[in-house]
């Protein structure tokens, strides 16, 4: 989808053993496929189907997003921070387009 941007909130530093929240938004319509088209059909399903997050490499957290969920899905999660590294943020669109967007956080 055009226009779609995804952003990712990951704080810089952190302690090590703190637990973080982690804040993810993508910019999308999330067509149900529910509503009418005006010519008697629907407007066919268009969403963000997938969310999933890695860190250096290791699954953080993978959710399977649903037709009611609302346009420019927002996700939010905790994790404890242990070592300094890379998060891997990826969203999965039902036309096969993949978003992705990553963040680096420094553990002290």
């Amino acid at each position: 989808m055009i226009g779609s941007r995804p952003r990712a909130k990951v704080p810089e530093i952190a302690r090590q053993g703190e637990v973080i929240e982690i804040k993810t938004l993508i910019t999308h319509r999330m067509e149900s496929g529910q509503r009418p088209d005006g010519t008697g059909g629907k407007i066919p399903r268009h969403i963000i189907n997938r969310f999933t997050a890695t860190f250096n490499g290791q699954p953080v957290i993978d959710v399977t997003l649903e037709p009611a969920t609302s346009a420019n899905p927002y996700l939010s999660f905790y994790m404890r921070a242990e070592m300094s590294g890379e998060f891997l943020f990826t969203w999965f669109d039902d036309d096969g387009s993949i978003y992705t967007t990553t963040a680096a956080m420094t553990v002290t």
